[in-house]
């Protein structure tokens, strides 16, 4: 199978049936084999009885349910695992990401050799309070993770297959799945100018805690790059400093006591009325916690369960 277009959705049953008929017509006029895998990620409406409708309609439709809402990270997750396509699109659900750009896409990932094609929305219809956050969460990934894509939340992106076979994202990471692609060793990354359309139908489903949770999901994925395999070089080697301050400082005072004494210099104050005192007890209490907390995480992540557990109510496949 050539393309399999992956579409998360929340509460979206007025533009499915013009998306799929659009999605089709583009894979009918370029003779592409492909599935459409929508993700229902607990809608509320009637969006999973319209994807039922179109299976069948069109034999290419497949779906899947989830009980309640999990975000789109989930969403991506599973449809990553069931999709067959050697190629797989990414795109919202909203009409805002045009199926017209599939193609191109498609043509430069398999001709350029590439592992992912994200799209860069350079002209865009979001109002300003969505606009000047996203252009500095862009700007602050671009430099933690050395990876120049002027827009790393646009929904509409490619993939190569073994890409997304070797992914894990959850939480609320899909905005960041370049960077857990480079993580993992997928590092031809290439960005194509799309479309960016008006919403034709209902409202967003994203409010400003995205941008909040988009901050710390940026934290944990630097963090987890660099230390999640070994997270002991993190909290060990801060642990270690820490300890090694405090006893440097406390040694330092009681040898300034020593010293004193040694040659009959009356001491000023006791070594426990010094602030100097606390402040090496603090830190050598301090770096044992952490060289500890590195310990343990060492031992979780050697026996980390999966992540991801979702329960699926219904399936079309």
């Amino acid at each position: 199978m050539d393309i399999s277009v992956v579409v998360p959705l929340y509460n979206e049953e007025e533009s499915l049936p013009e998306l799929t008929t659009w999605i089709a017509r583009v894979m009918s006029e370029h003779r592409f084999t492909y599935e459409i895998l929508f993700v229902d990620d607990g809608s509320t409406d009637t969006s999973w009885r319209v994807i039922e409708e179109l299976k069948m309609v069109y034999p290419a439709v497949k779906g899947i349910k989830f009980r309640r809402n999990y975000g789109k990270s989930a969403a991506l997750n599973v449809a990553f695992e069931a999709s067959q396509g050697d190629v797989i699109i990414t795109m919202d659900a909203d009409l805002q990401d045009s199926p017209d750009e599939i193609p191109e896409l498609f043509r430069r990932l398999n001709e350029e050799k590439l592992d992912i094609i994200s799209g860069w929305k350079k002209k865009r219809y979001d109002p300003i309070t969505k606009t000047i956050p996203t252009k500095l969460f862009n700007a602050a990934t671009r430099r933690m993770s050395g990876i120049q894509l002027n827009d790393f939340n646009c929904g509409l992106k490619a993939y190569r297959s073994d890409v997304v076979k070797t992914i894990e994202v959850y939480g609320e990471m899909h905005r960041y799945i370049p960077v857990i692609a480079k993580w993992a060793g997928f590092k031809q990354i290439g960005e194509q100018v799309v479309e960016h359309r008006a919403r034709k139908y209902g409202v967003t489903k994203f409010g400003f805690s995205r941008f909040i949770n988009g901050f710390l999901d940026l934290l944990s994925i630097f963090f987890v790059g660099k230390f999640g395999k070994r997270p002991m070089h993190f909290f060990g080697s801060m642990g270690v400093l820490s300890f090694l301050f405090g006893t440097i400082m406390a040694l330092w005072i009681i040898g300034e006591k020593l010293y004193h004494i040694s040659i009959n210099l009356p001491i000023k104050r006791e070594i426990t009325a010094q602030p100097g005192f606390y402040i090496a007890l603090v830190a050598i209490i301090l770096g044992s916690q952490l060289f500890l907390t590195g310990f343990v995480a060492e031992l979780v992540t050697r026996n980390a369960s999966e992540r991801n557990q979702y329960l699926i109510e219904k399936e079309i496949l």
